[in-house]
């Protein structure tokens, strides 16, 4: 009882050193985490399975002119994966956008919003090679007849 009477009296600023500790604390999260905008896309992460497209596009519209608001789906099973990307027509757009909608809650869930970077290139996977009884040696296991 006394402990969660004393934290929440830290959280609620009730008293001064804790208010200033509190203060302190905000200031670093809000200057470490926030790079700056090189580019209008943004990537959401947080988002709800049942989050859609359209959706995304209605919660970022109001900050500006949207080129694209896409989620990014599963494509076995067609279900969001958490994460999208949202495109607006400038870099000061993006950014209002992302100090407008980072840590808010959209479809229940709690989003993030941070600059996007430039996907990594993937290294090539050779081709499978069948040998001449047509199966397919998977080196992990043994042999397969796919």
């Amino acid at each position: 009882m006394a402990f969660a009477s004393a934290l929440r009296r830290i959280l609620n600023g009730s008293s001064v050193p804790s208010l200033n500790i509190r203060s302190q604390f905000s200031s670093i999260r809000l200057n470490s985490t926030l790079a700056t905008l090189t580019s209008p896309k943004l990537f959401i992460s947080g988002l709800s399975r049942t989050t859609s497209d359209d959706k995304l596009y209605e919660a970022f519209a109001p900050f500006g002119k949207l080129l694209e608001a896409k989620v990014i789906t599963d494509r076995g099973s067609g279900r969001s994966k958490g994460f999208g990307f949202v495109t607006y027509e400038s870099i000061d757009e993006a950014e209002k956008a992302r100090e407008g909608m980072n840590a808010k809650f959209l479809d229940g869930w709690v989003i993030f919003v941070d600059p996007a970077r430039p996907r990594e290139a993937q290294p090539r996977q050779p081709p499978r090679q069948q040998n001449e009884t047509g199966f397919t040696t998977n080196k992990t296991v043994g042999w397969s007849g796919f």
